[in-house]
Parts: structure tokens; sequence; C-alpha cells
């Protein structure tokens, strides 16, 4: 998918103040911290075809006003994706600016996943 610069400037504008981590540091913080969580920020119709297995789904339209009502501990581990690392930066970005300090964004987000044959499911 080719992007629109402005969305693109946003985007650059997050990751610098973002964390961004590959699939296999995922893979270690999700099997080390039993509390941490995969975020899927897509919208409903991408999470419905298909997700990981373990993800918790909050899409990037209402992050910002059901985040802290899904997770109430600031300290909480969480890495966000998306489709394919863009949104979920902005998600995370977001996320810090509201006081959130152990976040991350997923670099390739559902793309790499799958593509590494992490674990999926479709639907609720």
């Amino acid at each position: 998918m080719e992007h629109s610069p402005g969305f693109l400037k946003l985007v650059n504008d997050a990751r610098s103040r973002v964390k961004e981590i590959t699939l296999e540091q995922a893979r270690v913080r999700l099997a080390s911290n039993p509390k941490a969580v995969l975020l899927d920020v897509r919208e409903d119709h991408e999470w419905q075809k298909g997700h990981a297995a373990e993800a918790v789904h909050l899409g990037k339209g209402i992050l910002e006003r059901d985040l802290e009502k899904t997770f109430s501990n600031p300290e909480t581990e969480i890495t966000m994706y998306c489709g394919g690392g863009y949104r979920s930066a902005l998600t995370a970005d977001a996320a810090q600016k509201m006081g959130y300090r152990n976040v991350s964004s997923l670099i390739g987000g559902y793309k790499a996943l799958a593509a590494a044959g992490w674990p999926m499911k479709t639907g609720d």
C-alpha cells in the first residue's frame, strides 16, 4: 500500500518518540512476562478476518477513549500492532502521551506475524 505524504509525516514524527520492536523481541517479551499484552489496533473488519491468537483488540478509532478502561495500569507492557507497523506507531505514541510508559510498536505488524507463522484465529 502506498501511503500519502501527510500520513507518513505523522508516522515518522511518532516513530521519533516510540520504541519499535521486532517480531523476535515481541516473542521474547510475551514469553517472559505473562502480563504483557499484544494489542491489535486495526479496524474491526481486519480483526474479524484474522488476528494473533493471544491478541486483545482495541481499534485505533477508540484507543484513546478505552485504553484506560481496558488497561488501568500505565506500567502494563503493551506491544501494539496494525497491518504493517504504521498505525501502531501512532497509537503507541498516543498511549505514551496518556502516561503509558511501557508500550512499543511491532515492526511489520500483522503482515510480519502472518509471514512468520504466528498462531492466528478469526472472529472474536
